[in-house]
């Protein structure tokens, strides 16, 4: 029989002999995420994919390469029920939400357009006059222009001065003194501009001139390596190209899915694959409702990563990529259509591209990855009635002739026009006119709130100074439009329509399928955390994208943005 010695010691002794036992037997259990986590990675990449509702990536993931959705979707902590929890869900809304981790009722972009009282004009999200762009006539070509909420822009002006809260690519800069490289990059200008902050670069795409631009914000002339990447015009090498199916058409999804009648058809681009660019005045255009758009952004990257050297040094940089093309096809064409699946195959290849790249420049295990989206989309009403389910277009309405409100000016004894814009879902009314009557504005709100409401399409209408008293029920939807409203920017009346009710109408063009409302299919997205320490596992409660930035911020032990109001995400640190 064995025999035990034992060693007398006092309690000061045992707790050491106790504490190295626990070191010997319970180290090899512990999580090595968590000295993971304390390495600050060099790398915070953030990709923003326009329009990419939360089902999306799960659709077709079976036939995903390894290395591209896949790879965020097996290696990362996936939230499942993730969503914006503000009104109006259209693409600089979005963006700046998922930039700032605040609600657009405190980072101020309510839209992508709005109406400027003082100015007695519409304005464009980031427009700015005191910053021109770099190119010279790079400014929105109102004849080939498919984006018509740019169409707003008065100047050709650009900036972030818009957006009222620091930004998470700010706040890094704060934290390292400023020797953190930061940029933003997309099609879009608000995209780009939007995630790079107040401090970072911003560089968009320009239809116009076919190349990658700028504002004076943010350069005085452009880096040589913008002007090489312009120079090789390499959007020119897809004229007369034509955009063809991945794989066998049989093979997919949607299959039977083309040449659907609600489709969009632009300048010949047609309903049915192939799809050819031309080269008519739309031929840029084009391109972006195209997976090339989405291509010739992450090739525009890289050439960023490799010449601004980002990630080759101990202090953590950051670079957003913002694609556009799931956004600009599922406009044309709706999200369930053969050309969104088709899209959706080829910007997994795309992506799993740059992860590639950035794993030869930087290391995967040195990059600190989230994928999200600024927006989701509905599906097509076309659709949704081909599924035997409700889903119609309504027509925007023409409000000063709507017969309620007519009803409601003869009672105040208004002759005058009331409202002084309409730019969904807010209405404007006439101040001045309201005055000029001696009339309170509050009751004049709730009055042509009512009236509203009696449009058979409607489904609630919102007066503003229910908002500002606080005397709105707490339900979701009273809550999101409470989240959407920045005082000054914000209309008088915010009109929801019903679900599966679209307006389909974007400044006179008449698409496919609008997103834009508060309703579930819009709000939904994908929230994915990959790199160093973060742990595989999907996460089954609701989680909103104002937590993404102040979980940024925890990972990198700095402040969260100025008017952060999000949650940080726990399990990313579990």
């Amino acid at each position: 029989m064995k025999t035990f010695h034992f060693v007398k010691c006092n309690m000061r002794q045992a707790l050491i002999y106790f504490s190295l036992a626990c070191a010997v037997f319970f180290f090899p259990m512990m999580d090595v995420s968590l000295a993971a986590q304390n390495a600050k990675p060099k790398l915070i990449l953030q990709i923003t994919v326009d329009q990419l509702r939360g089902d999306m990536p799960f659709q077709h993931q079976d036939r995903f390469v390894d290395n591209g959705f896949n790879y965020l979707l097996k290696q990362g902590t996936v939230y499942r029920d993730a969503h914006h929890n503000h009104a109006n869900n259209e693409t600089v809304v979005g963006h700046v939400t998922l930039a700032t981790g605040a609600y657009p009722s405190s980072h101020g972009l309510i839209g992508n357009i709005w109406y400027d009282r003082k100015a007695g004009t519409t304005v464009y999200n980031i427009e700015d006059p005191k910053y021109h762009l770099l190119s010279k006539n790079a400014d929105v070509d109102k004849k080939t222009e498919i984006d018509p909420t740019q169409k707003a822009a008065n100047v050709d002006g650009r900036s972030p001065n818009t957006i009222s809260s620091s930004t998470f690519s700010d706040e890094i800069l704060i934290a390292s003194a400023g020797k953190s490289k930061v940029f933003g990059v997309s099609i879009k200008d608000r995209g780009a501009v939007s995630m790079a902050g107040h401090g970072g670069k911003a560089l968009w795409f320009s239809k116009a001139k076919q190349e990658f631009v700028s504002s004076s914000y943010y350069y005085e002339e452009y880096p040589s390596w913008v002007t090489d990447w312009n120079a090789k015009k390499l959007p020119a090498t897809y004229l007369n190209k034509k955009w063809e199916l991945l794989h066998d058409k049989k093979s997919y999804l949607f299959a039977d899915k083309d040449d659907n009648k609600w489709e969009m058809d632009l300048a010949k681009y047609g309903r049915t694959f192939p799809h050819s660019f031309g080269d008519s005045k739309y031929f840029s255009t084009l391109l972006t409702i195209s997976p090339v758009g989405d291509e010739l952004t992450v090739d525009f990257a890289k050439q960023l990563i490799i010449n601004e050297k980002l990630g080759k040094d101990n202090v953590t940089d950051y670079l957003s990529i913002s694609l556009s093309a799931t956004d600009y096809i599922g406009h044309f064409f709706g999200p369930s259509s053969l050309e969104s699946e088709d899209n959706l195959l080829r910007l997994d290849k795309t992506l799993a591209d740059l992860l590639s790249f950035i794993d030869k420049q930087v290391g995967l295990d040195n990059t600190i990855i989230v994928l999200s989206a600024d927006h989701g989309g509905p599906d097509a009403p076309g659709y949704l009635q081909e599924q035997q389910l409700q889903g119609k277009n309504v027509n925007q309405n023409k409000w000063e002739d709507f017969a309620p409100i007519v009803n409601v000016k003869k009672t105040l004894g208004i002759k005058e026009d009331l409202i002084e814009g309409y730019h969904h879902p807010y209405i404007y009314l006439n101040h001045n006119v309201i005055d000029k009557h001696n009339l309170p504005l509050a009751d004049v709100q709730n009055r042509i709130a009512r009236a509203i409401l009696l449009d058979k399409d409607v489904y609630r209408a919102i007066a503003s100074n229910n908002i500002e008293r606080g005397s709105l029920s707490n339900t979701k939807l009273n809550t999101a439009v409470i989240n959407n409203y920045y005082p000054g920017r914000s209309g008088d009346i915010y009109i929801v329509y019903k679900p599966q009710e679209f307006i389909n109408d974007l400044d006179g063009l008449k698409v496919t399928s609008v997103h834009g409302a508060p309703w579930t299919y819009d709000t939904f997205v994908p929230v994915i955390f990959a790199g160093p320490g973060i742990t595989a596992k999907h996460i089954y409660r609701r989680v909103e994208t104002v937590d993404v930035a102040p979980t940024l911020s925890a990972l990198l032990n700095i402040k969260p943005p100025s008017a952060s109001e999000g949650k940080i995400l726990e399990e990313i640190f579990k």
